[in-house]
């Protein structure tokens, strides 16, 4: 005879009551575990998870199914483990925010900067910022990021995630470098790796620019990946600044070449040949001092009218001394040299003439009044001062109504 399934439902039932009574739910709390889930598990399990909840929701399981015991990037017990603390599961957006270390404030600036986050799933939320934490990214950098880059939470980072960090680790030689490179650029993490990054690196590679030289050159001009473009017209601009590869210019020639348009390069050229110099000198200038190359066509067009109108230098000492290009107009130039011609005025010494005055446009504020103003009499020194301050506070003409361009990462 065959036994009902009505009664293996009734049995299991009591076995699962006796069970319970005779083992309580013990009194001490019960320490969190630790979960340990390879890189490449979660970039593979993210890639591929859906937008529904209940998919989101089985991420963490699927990480802890597929544990691994070796690493990639972190100093974690095998160095490609990401770490999960075993807590009660984030409310909202913000509780996941709370819990990663970010203050009331911080979390507040995120949602006005990307108030979609409010709405986000904490799932997804969490397991990106688990990516990141693998690459040292505290809660100040990612909101520095999302300040800058409102949508970049909203991209998938986790794409092709181990792949990238193992190529960027060897790229950048440390993790302390790789740090600083993805807080600067962040959109490093979202780039085709293939189609973009690695392309980049090679054409800089065919260029000239070894790897440690390109490395740092990505930290103090982020644009370059997505920026970096060459053609023949550039090409030639380059061979004409007469720089060697073995020079310490080189670098920057074709960095700051790569990253501008060649509109640009050519409007730039065109605006010191106004001042009388030809084409070659302005491009050997370039390869003097390649930052020029970073200098607006407006202050360079006030500096050198000033340097040439006012100071009646001749406009070949710019060839030979760049910093009268770099050099502030209200805040250095303008100052100094009328201080100069007040102590003239005044029958002083040392005065500020010929070269001299080159060298005072150069010191720093302390030095320069320590050597031309402190040196005299105390009440010499007071007016002299007060003159000088004065000058300093005039403001340039309009600038009030100069529009503020808030700063966000050109890439």
């Amino acid at each position: 005879m065959k036994t009902k399934p009505r009664v293996w439902i009734k049995l299991r039932f009591l076995f699962s009551v006796s069970r319970s009574f005779f083992n309580p739910i013990p009194t001490t709390p019960i320490a969190k575990t630790r979960v340990w889930a390879p890189v490449a598990a979660i970039s593979t399990i993210t890639a591929s998870i859906n937008e529904t909840s209940s998919a989101k929701s089985r991420l963490w399981t699927q990480i802890r199914g597929t544990a691994a015991t070796t690493a990639l990037v972190n100093g974690t017990p095998d160095e490609n483990l990401v770490e999960e603390a075993k807590d009660d599961p984030p409310i909202d957006s913000a509780d996941v925010f709370r819990k990663w270390g970010c203050s009331d404030s911080e979390i507040d600036m995120i949602f006005l900067r990307r108030p979609s986050l409010c709405r986000a799933d904490p799932d997804l939320i969490q397991s990106k910022l688990n990516l990141l934490s693998l690459l040292g990214l505290t809660s100040s950098d990612i909101v520095k990021i999302i300040n800058r880059r409102p949508r970049f939470l909203s991209y998938r980072i986790n794409m092709c995630f181990d792949e990238r960090i193992k190529f960027f680790l060897e790229l950048f030689g440390s993790r302390e470098l790789l740090h600083k490179a993805i807080v600067r650029n962040p959109s490093l993490l979202i780039y085709d790796l293939d189609g973009k990054i690695k392309r980049v690196v090679e054409l800089y590679e065919e260029m000239g620019v070894p790897r440690p030289d390109f490395t740092l050159m990505v930290l103090s001009r982020p644009t370059m990946m997505s920026r970096t473009s060459f053609n023949n017209e550039k090409l030639e601009y380059i061979s004409r600044t007469g720089v060697s590869e073995k020079s310490k210019m080189y670098k920057y020639v074709v960095v700051l070449m790569g990253i501008s348009r060649l509109e640009t390069i050519q409007e730039k050229v065109g605006n010191l040949e106004k001042f009388g110099f030809s084409e070659e000198e302005v491009l050997g200038l370039f390869g003097r001092s390649p930052l020029v190359l970073t200098l607006s066509t407006d202050k360079v067009q006030r500096n050198m009218t000033y340097v040439l109108g006012t100071m009646k230098l001749p406009a070949r000492l710019v060839l030979d001394r760049p910093f009268l290009l770099f050099a502030n107009l209200e805040a250095v130039l303008r100052p100094r040299y009328l201080l100069a011609e007040k102590i003239e005025e005044m029958g002083l010494a040392p005065q500020i003439k010929g070269p001299k005055l080159l060298t005072a446009l150069r010191m720093k504020e302390d030095r320069f009044l320590r050597a031309f103003v402190a040196c005299h009499p105390e009440s010499i020194s007071k007016e002299l001062m007060e003159y000088y301050r004065n000058i300093k506070g005039l403001k340039r003409l309009a600038l009030a109504s100069k529009k503020n361009i808030h700063g966000r990462f050109p890439f």
